[in-house]
């Protein structure tokens, strides 16, 4: 007569409360994988809009798919092997399954499939780097510059290799669209990384070192990005714009960034005029307006790098404050504001409390760069905002 297996060796049961939860659980899941799920994401790395990211996406893409067939197989084979060679009742721990070990074939067989995948993912991995890598040596040259907590672009206008303030700007990266762009990015301060996923994959900034990368954008239109490497207080609110324009546009909008900005002579514009050359010239450059208080500061024109953005033509920008806060309103309520909204209705509303309190509005320390409160009165506040407006 068999003795009745011993209570001890039973299998255990996962407790009725919990097996009560599991439906709860998976219904949560999918809720939690759905809502990751948009249709006009607009940091959507997937959805490529130039040659170059689309290199990358045609390499992505299969190795996604074969990641995702190795997944399936390796976690529902393991799955059916856990309940094919469970424990039964009945069974003690000498009723072992047949063991594999010693089985050449099999494990030759594991060892070259996986390293067969491989290969073919490396051969077009390093095809496809070489790729994007080719340098248009008739490229339009940009310096990008990443700093605590926004980006700064210097351009390269008369293609002489040297990015020597011929043109200066922040937040917005203007490119002409059907041409290739060569970014060098680099850091002020810490490490940063410089990503517009719709254009081409990231790129680290980090200071004392200059990496190339190159974007390309098929059609005009604004591609948004942020940095992707923690970078302290306000990481995650430096954002990036590259606004694509037509060949013409984009050299209209060149010649112009290359002019001075004017004395304004409506009142209220001038009070503000006086009120930043007195105040915010230890940081920020208008150039026509204060470059001699600027240099008095000990700044110079040489060195606005690392101290604020230059705001010589501020109004031609869509966002400010690092690209955290639109500076015109979205008249079409994309959430994003596109070249053609610019110099429309000002967000004065954001504007003003930016103003009345910058370290409010965006974590910050002025130790490391950051804007401080200087207490300004609300007409002193409005008197800054009708000068800002001029500086197109």
């Amino acid at each position: 007569m068999t003795a009745a297996p011993h209570r001890g060796d039973r299998v255990p049961r996962m407790p009725r409360r919990i097996r009560r939860f599991l439906p709860l659980g998976l219904v949560a899941s999918l809720l939690l994988l759905a809502s990751a799920c948009a249709a006009d994401a607009p940091q959507d790395t997937l959805e490529p809009q130039g040659p170059i990211s689309r290199q990358i996406d045609r390499l992505s893409d299969p190795v996604f798919l074969v990641a995702g067939v190795v997944f399936i197989i390796v976690e529902f084979g393991t799955l059916a092997l856990v309940l094919k060679f469970r424990k039964r009742k009945g069974e003690t721990d000498d009723d072992l399954p047949a063991q594999t070990h010693g089985n050449t074939r099999l494990e030759i067989g594991w060892t070259v499939l996986p390293a067969v995948v491989l290969g073919f993912v490396a051969v077009g991995t390093i095809a496809t780097l070489v790729n994007i890598n080719n340098r248009d040596e008739a490229a339009l040259h940009v310096q990008v510059e990443g700093q605590q907590w926004w980006w700064q672009y210097t351009y390269d206008t008369d293609d002489d290799g040297q990015f020597d303030d011929e043109v200066r700007t922040a937040h917005d990266l203007v490119i002409p669209a059907g041409v290739d762009v060569e970014l060098n990015v680099t850091s002020q301060d810490v490490i940063h990384s410089f990503w517009i996923p719709a254009l081409n994959g990231k790129k680290d900034a980090v200071p004392n070192r200059t990496h190339q990368l190159t974007l390309h954008a098929d059609e005009p239109g604004t591609y948004v990005g942020q940095c992707t490497e923690y970078c302290g207080l306000s990481h995650a609110y430096m954002r990036q714009r590259a606004i694509a324009l037509p060949q013409d546009e984009f050299e209209a909008w060149l010649e112009n960034q290359e002019t001075e900005a004017e004395a304004p002579t409506e009142e209220e514009a001038a009070a503000g005029a006086e009120l930043f050359t007195a105040q915010c010239s230890r940081c920020h450059l208008a150039r026509g307006i204060n470059d001699q208080e600027y240099e008095d500061e000990g700044s110079g024109d040489d060195l606005v790098a690392g101290q604020a953005p230059d705001l010589t033509h501020f109004a031609t920008r869509g966002v400010f404050a690092g690209g955290i806060f639109d500076l015109w309103q979205d008249e079409d309520g994309d959430d994003i504001v596109e070249f053609d909204e610019i110099g429309g209705d000002l967000n004065r509303i954001d504007l003003e409390a930016w103003l009345r309190n910058p370290p409010g509005q965006k974590p910050m320390a002025p130790e490391a760069r950051g804007m401080p409160n200087l207490e300004l009165q609300e007409d002193q506040i409005d008197q800054l905002v009708a000068f800002l407006q001029t500086l197109d």
